[in-house]
């Protein structure tokens, strides 16, 4: 049995070390198997290098399941009350959310931001610790509940995010679902232009494809795909074309 484990372990990890994204040299992960499932725990770069990591790891041969135990190292250091005001922030001034209550929770506490009962669309509750947002409550959409993770990996000092929002009434997912969420995503994102990118989707599988006008744009488009919660692979064929 052990040799056996040795096994997987070895495999993932030249599984992880071919995945550019992963960078095990900079960022080495803890790999174990527990009961057949692996176990991946440290930090990795980017939401993409983590969703990566766990489905190679899930396709090795012998592999049960994966435990996730990593997190984004944060490209700005915060602390945590600082995290929620940021978040705060977005969740109160975002217009598709404005007919949510929202509330934080914090030291065991929950703090109204803003009570609509009369027109609600949802409660959001969430809190931060240690940088990992955990949303619970309700949105009335697939789509609502996407953003809301987005605009958590948006706020600075982000390690991970739990979106346990329930949809109600409930819908089924679908590829053409996550198409509309992006959509939504690029049209209140500063720093995308919508009508530049193309978005498909086949079994979850997001295609990204057009022409920007700067690295920055494409990064950004990027993320905002990979961001999106139950979106495991993304494929980018944006260009990067200078203005004439």
């Amino acid at each position: 049995m052990a040799n056996a484990e040795e096994t997987i372990v070895k495999q993932v990890r030249g599984a992880l070390e071919y995945e550019r994204r992963v960078n095990l040299h900079r960022y080495p992960l803890r790999i174990a198997v527990d009961a057949g499932a692996v176990v991946l725990e440290g930090e990795v770069e980017s939401v993409a290098a983590r969703k990566r990591a766990l489905r190679l790891a899930a396709a090795v041969d012998g592999v049960r399941g994966v435990v996730d135990r990593l997190h984004v190292a944060p490209v700005q250091q915060r602390a945590d009350g600082e995290i929620r005001d940021a978040l705060a922030a977005l969740l109160l001034g975002e217009p598709e959310l404005r007919d949510c209550a929202i509330r934080v929770m914090a030291k065991g506490r929950a703090r109204g931001l803003r009570d609509v009962e009369a027109r609600s669309a949802g409660r959001i509750d969430f809190a931060v610790q240690d940088g990992v947002v955990t949303f619970e409550g309700t949105v009335i959409s697939l789509s609502h509940k996407r953003l809301v993770g987005v605009l958590a990996w948006w706020t600075a000092g982000c390690r991970d995010v739990i979106n346990s929002l329930e949809v109600v009434p409930p819908e089924e997912d679908n590829d053409g679902e996550i198409i509309d969420a992006l959509g939504l995503v690029y049209e209140i994102d500063p720093v995308v232009r919508r009508d530049q990118i193309t978005v498909t989707c086949q079994n979850g599988v997001v295609t990204l494809s057009g022409a920007v006008g700067t690295e920055e744009e494409r990064r950004r488009a990027e993320f905002d795909a990979w961001a999106l919660f139950a979106v495991d692979e993304v494929v980018s064929a944006i260009e990067v074309r200078a203005a004439p």
